[in-house]
């Protein structure tokens, strides 16, 4: 996730005992660069493939009742962190859904490495953005990735090389997603007035745009 102008410069206290900065020479420009990491954490893959499907039923539950479509979630999610809670961004991003401190903060986050508080952010951050945008993905998942700032200043996806790959790839795990019969039941959602409505259809072109269609 690329950051605004809000971000901390290091993490929250809350997170220090889980975070910390790191500094090292560029192997490119020989300068040095302060990058963030986590404390590994050590799991079998059983309790890895158990963990991620309890994760995928929160995030269908959170999902669900903040009135967002769930494989969009599922879909930010996979791009974000593939579904690890302990993830930490070069740049300070936290948890699941890659939340910086600022974003974190104002969504009623305390903690972004506890998963539920992650994901419920996150999604409520998607569901701003959405609302914000009018529903128009392509925005959303732009400013989620770039910040609102970026896509109101170029009027869409900014021409940044790492917000035009991270739309394609939400979109493609966007379009995977709806294939899971599990989660395609939760595609319909309901907006503010309790209306529900099929959300907008996702596809990559030959030309490798995303096209955003209704049913």
């Amino acid at each position: 996730m690329l950051i605004g102008p809000a971000f901390a410069a290091t993490p929250g206290a809350a997170h220090q005992d889980r975070v910390r900065s790191v500094v090292q020479a560029d192997a490119a420009t020989g300068r040095l660069v302060r990058t963030f990491v986590a404390a590994p954490r050590v799991v079998s893959k059983a309790q890895s493939a158990q963990d991620e499907a309890q994760l995928k039923d929160m995030v269908s539950r959170i999902a669900v009742r903040e009135g967002v479509e769930t494989p969009l979630v599922q879909s930010v999610i996979r791009a974000e962190s593939n579904y690890n809670p302990d993830a930490v961004s070069p740049k300070g991003a936290m948890g699941i859904m890659q939340l910086i401190p600022a974003t974190a903060k104002r969504f009623g986050v305390s903690d972004a490495f506890d998963p539920e508080e992650n994901i419920q952010g996150g999604v409520r951050y998607l569901k701003f953005l959405l609302d914000y945008y009018q529903g128009d993905y392509a925005k959303a998942i732009a400013a989620y990735n770039a910040g609102e700032a970026a896509v109101d200043k170029y009027h869409g996806i900014p021409p940044f090389a790492e917000t035009q790959s991270y739309v394609v790839q939400v979109a493609k795990n966007l379009e995977a997603a709806r294939q899971t019969p599990a989660i395609a039941a939760t595609s319909v959602v309901s907006n503010n007035q309790g209306e529900t409505f099929q959300p907008i259809q996702t596809s990559i072109g030959s030309d490798g745009r995303i096209y955003y269609r209704t049913p």
